[in-house]
């Protein structure tokens, strides 16, 4: 009985160690890894998870109802209620702030000023976008963006393309930095105009900086064939994926922070608002009726009287005021309206949209390269050029046959398939349209392919004849400082000109989550809000 016992034991602890232990060689080919004697495959066995980059949090993702699920008192419809999965992501905890656009602003100044003035004007932000016709706000403009007293509230007159730019300077910039913190580079405050650090340029071979320690080259370094050293590579997973907006599909999924009142799958209440219950007060006994968000109650009253302020906010106010919701985001509701990356265009059908990491604004570019097939040298500002992919000959492409897929299924002539023009227009239209029309718009819907020349919103939505839809019509989300409880819902949608910007509209930036939905660290475990706490 005891031998039984202790064979058992071993065989348990053979097991778990078999299960557990790192491979030094491959289990298809028995070659060893991260051997130089051997052609020196590399790979990373030691790497465990993604980590959560500056002012980042984790979102972990799943199934929601996504869209407007009460009452639309505004009748639009533009936006159905239906299922949704939702890959797990990052999202900034806040908005981003004024300081943090000025760091980029300064940045910007130092690097290109001199030879590149001009892109440091075409990101400043639009201070004027503060004036009022009939209202008094010229300290606004004078202050806002850069008076100390507004450094941590919410950086707004920045359009969705400045905002994108952002997000890619700040990839750059943290992903500069790590190499820094690992002894890989050394600081270098000489870069200027083609010679900055750009994650691109460095991953292709286009930026070498100042090196402290490169690691190892293991590939064919017994062979006289290659470098002592290489530069870091993604398959070493130190840098991190790129900054970006979010998605609508994933803004408004952490918005609603289900992840706090759900319990082996079961939602034991769906919200209106980023907290549980109808009200827009605090309903914990400790801060009964304070209003848990800065938006404006009605006409004329923008933050409350004078001894009692509701709010405490009459314009956006510091970015970690009032509570944040279950995943610790804070302001998914009031404060600002915020970008999200999508193309807007209204969801009057399921089939419009796809139900897993749902996307409208796919322009698929490729890095632009030579006549002799190289990737093409880096631009003037240290930038690897992307271009449209080139699709052509590719017949045998399943999931895609053109770069731009924006209008695909609304905005096209796709969205029209299957429509009888006969019956669809009505008696007066149809006796004023000829025959000849008529019939040429059913020729042209049945014989609709993917691969057809790439078209715009126009074939669907004339622009300032029927609609204001384009191509660079972006959605925003959110109730802002100056909006009132209606649009606080995550479910409302907004839209704008991608270079259009109002005093009322900021953003904060998204990162793709590499590997497992859920994470071991414990900082990422988050489980509901504790409303008792005084709001900061």
């Amino acid at each position: 009985m005891k031998t039984h016992k202790l064979i058992l034991a071993i065989s348990t602890i053979f097991l778990i160690t078999s299960c557990t232990s790192t491979r030094k060689d491959s289990s298809t080919t028995g070659w060893e890894y991260n051997n130089s004697k051997n052609g020196g495959f590399e790979t990373n066995k030691r790497f465990v998870e993604q980590a959560t980059g500056p002012g980042l949090t984790f979102i972990e993702g799943g199934s929601f109802t996504m869209g407007r699920v009460e009452q639309d008192v505004m009748y639009e419809w533009d936006n159905i209620p239906r299922r949704q999965s939702v890959s797990s992501f990052y999202l900034d905890i806040t908005e981003v702030r004024n300081v943090d656009y000025l760091e980029y602003l300064f940045w910007l100044n130092r690097v290109y000023g001199q030879s590149y003035p001009e892109v440091y004007q075409k990101n400043l932000p639009d201070t004027l976008v503060w004036r009022d016709k009939l209202g008094y706000n010229e300290p606004l403009v004078n202050q806002y963006l850069r008076h100390p007293a507004y450094e941590n509230y919410p950086v707004v007159g920045v359009s969705w393309k400045q905002a994108t730019d952002y997000c890619a300077w700040r990839t750059d910039r943290v992903n500069e930095r790590i190499l820094i913190d690992n002894g890989i580079l050394k600081e270098d405050m000489e870069q200027m105009d083609d010679n900055v650090f750009t994650t691109q340029a460095y991953l292709k071979g286009q930026y070498e900086g100042i090196v402290r320690r490169n690691p190892r080259n293991l590939t064919n370094e017994n062979y006289g064939s290659g470098e002592k050293t290489r530069t870091i590579r993604m398959e070493d997973g130190l840098l991190l994926p790129n900054y970006r907006l979010p998605t609508e599909a994933e803004w408004e999924f952490a918005a609603l922070g289900y992840v706090g009142n759900t319990q082996d799958e079961n939602t034991n209440e769906r919200k209106i608002y980023p907290w549980n219950g109808s009200s827009l007060r605090n309903g914990n006994k400790k801060n009964q009726g304070e209003i848990m968000a800065n938006f404006k109650r009605g006409r004329g009253d923008n933050m409350g009287v004078a001894g009692n302020l509701n709010d405490n906010a009459d314009i956006p106010t510091v970015v970690r005021s009032y509570w944040p919701n279950d995943y610790g985001l804070y302001n998914m509701a009031g404060n600002v309206s915020e970008w999200v990356m999508d193309v807007y265009r209204p969801i009057i059908e399921q089939t419009t949209t796809a139900d897993h990491r749902s996307f409208r604004g796919n322009v698929y570019l490729t890095q632009k390269r030579d006549e002799d097939g190289f990737i093409a040298e880096k631009d003037s500002l240290g930038r690897i050029t992307m271009v449209p992919v080139d699709v052509q000959g590719n017949a045998y492409r399943r999931n895609y046959k053109k770069s731009d897929n924006i209008n695909y299924l609304n905005g096209d002539i796709e969205s029209q398939m299957g429509i009888d023009w006969n019956n669809f227009l009505d008696e007066k239209t149809a006796k004023d349209t000829s025959k000849v029309q008529i019939d040429k718009w059913n020729t042209n819907a049945s014989k609709y392919k993917d691969d057809a020349p790439e078209g715009n919103s126009n074939e669907m939505y004339a622009y300032g004849e029927s609609s204001l839809i384009t191509d660079r019509t972006r959605v925003f989300k959110g109730g802002s400082w100056k909006d009132r409880a209606y649009w606080l819902n995550p479910g409302t949608r907004r839209f704008l000109d991608q270079d259009q910007s109002t005093d009322a509209i900021g953003f904060r930036c998204a990162m793709d989550r590499v590997g497992s939905p859920t994470s071991r660290a414990k900082e990422n475990q988050r489980r509901g809000t504790d409303y008792s706490k005084k709001r900061q």
